[in-house]
This record gives C-alpha cells, sequence and structure tokens, in this order.
C-alpha cells in the first residue's frame, strides 16, 4: 500500500518529463524588405523582416530577441524585441526588425556596402522560447552572405 503513491509519482514523472522536451532553435531562412527608413550622420535607422522557420512539432511563444549584429565584421548595431509572438508548428514566419544602425561602422566599409552586391552578415543573440508560461533561452548565431539591393 506503501508503494502505491510512490509508483503514482514516478508514473506522472515520466508522463510529464517525455513531453517537456526543450523546443529547437528557430532556422533562418531570409531577409526582406531592407530598407532605410531614416539616414543620420551619427545614426541611421534600418527596417527589415527576417524570415525564421519553427522546426519545433508545436507552436512556441516568441517573448524576447536580443541580437548584435555585424555586417563585414564590424559591429552595426543591437536588435531588441520584447514582445510576445505566437510562432506555428512547423512552419516559417516572418519577423520584423528595426535597427539603429551606428553610422561609423558602415563608413568603414561604405565602398563595400555600396558597390557590392553582397556583405557578409553576422548575427549573435539569445530568444526565450516556450509553451505554457515556461520559457528558455535559446542562444543562436548566424553568419553568411547577404545579397543587397540598393540601386
Amino acid at each position: 500500500m506503501k508503494r502505491l503513491p510512490f509508483l503514482i509519482f514516478i508514473f506522472i514523472f515520466i508522463f510529464f518529463s517525455s513531453g517537456c522536451n526543450k523546443p529547437a532553435g528557430f532556422i533562418y531562412k531570409d531577409l526582406r524588405n531592407l530598407r532605410v527608413e531614416s539616414l543620420g550622420l551619427k545614426k541611421s535607422q534600418v527596417s527589415m523582416d527576417f524570415v525564421f522557420f519553427n522546426p519545433n512539432n508545436y507552436g512556441v511563444n516568441l517573448k524576447k530577441v536580443d541580437c548584435d549584429l555585424y555586417v563585414d565584421s564590424n559591429y552595426v548595431g543591437k536588435f531588441l524585441l520584447d514582445t510576445t509572438m505566437h510562432i506555428p508548428k512547423a512552419a516559417e514566419f516572418i519577423l520584423p526588425a528595426k535597427l539603429d544602425v551606428e553610422m561609423k561602422s558602415i563608413l568603414k566599409n561604405s565602398v563595400n556596402v555600396l558597390f557590392g552586391n553582397e556583405v557578409f552578415i553576422n548575427a549573435r543573440g539569445t530568444t526565450r522560447i516556450g509553451k505554457g508560461g515556461i520559457y528558455v533561452t535559446i542562444p543562436f548565431h548566424y553568419a553568411g552572405t547577404q545579397k543587397l539591393k540598393l540601386f
């Protein structure tokens, strides 16, 4: 009789622990709609749409994004998102972003950015994703070339 509560506890623990897998990080797909919102000598504001894929077999909530962005190995700025978005299971989704860009870092490689059609983008940061009120922080890193259509 004393073993019954213990066995029920073990059964419940195994049941809940098997269903609580840590969510996988999002897969970067594309960068769309790159626009210069405001142009300044010290800072400019750029907006863009990041396209990601959710590889999880369940929908998750994206609560926070904290990302440092580098273009051609020069720090450009920080992207922060502090709002909750629901991401559907196994689907692509668009994450709109506005970024304050340090112009001195862009001016260092202005010839490459203006006359080249590709730049090397490096993004590092963390996201907080979860389900049912339980969130985990997942680090991410993306590095690759991106075609720019400025002209």
